[in-house]
């Protein structure tokens, strides 16, 4: 692996550079100068980027024509590239890599198996699995996504009011890792259920890793959007708490033999 200048961040978020700090450790542990990196659901290709700036060979496929546009758009790095593809499509022809990225991106699936069966193909015998997804019982997905996602299934006067408060204090709702049409989180995991979820597709987490606890939650989200040494002090916080308390779970994985 070569890196020939300063790693940049284009995450700004102290616990999105903290998620790319785990991802680019795992895979920094696992592969070497000539290692294969597959990042899938790679969304606007922050990730992969990051990993290039490192020195890795990447590929980052994702099924958003939206977002590859905008990953190609960014991308400056000869070491990586980006394509429309599926997973499946990936599994057709032959293609195995050394470590597979999965990041935020189980949550949006209606059948996470099914992705995760089809990655356990792509992913070579002593290759490595890096999975991130929130915490489904944190204080992100309890006291912000699950009651937005019912206000806005309502539509109703209190949902709009709640939008015009957000764009009044800047939240624009896009996020810099993907540009795709829909984000919506439908599963909702605890760090059981990952647990349970690797086993049943013949994965083993050998690691666990924890991402902030309480800064994603208005208005502690307010004031820290503007004050990055709370964000710090925030994940330093989480990492010391039990993993019920994290508002997500980074995690590698190895397939079982």
């Amino acid at each position: 692996m070569t890196n020939n200048g300063p790693v940049t961040y284009e995450y700004d978020r102290i616990a999105d550079r903290k998620r790319l700090d785990f991802i680019s450790a795992a895979v920094a542990e696992r592969a070497g100068d000539k290692a294969s990196v597959l990042d899938v659901g790679c969304g606007n290709g922050v990730i992969s980027r990051h990993l290039g700036q490192l020195g890795f060979n990447v590929l980052g496929i994702d099924v958003s024509e939206q977002a590859i546009a905008r990953a190609k758009e960014l991308n400056t790095s000869p070491r990586v590239s980006f394509e429309v593809l599926s997973a499946e499509q990936l599994v057709a022809q032959g293609n195995t890599f050394d470590v597979i990225v999965c990041s935020e991106v189980l949550e949006h699936l209606h059948q996470p198996s099914s992705l995760l069966a089809t990655l356990h193909q792509s992913l070579k015998e002593d290759g490595i699995l890096v999975v991130t997804v929130p915490n489904g019982t944190g204080p992100r997905e309890l006291l912000v996504t699950r009651p937005v996602l019912k206000m806005r299934a309502k539509n109703n006067w209190l949902w709009r009011l709640v939008v015009g408060v957000k764009k009044s204090m800047g939240y624009s709702g896009t996020t810099v890792q993907s540009a795709a049409d829909n984000l919506d989180h439908i599963q909702f995991f605890k760090k059981s259920d990952l647990e349970t979820l690797s086993a049943e597709n013949s994965f083993r987490i050998i690691r666990f890793g924890k991402a902030n606890f309480i800064e994603d939650v208005f208005p502690f989200s307010f004031l820290a959007k503007r004050i990055k040494a709370l964000q710090w002090l925030d994940c330093k916080v989480a990492d010391v708490l039990p993993y019920r308390f994290t508002g997500g779970f980074f995690s590698v994985w190895e397939k079982v033999r």
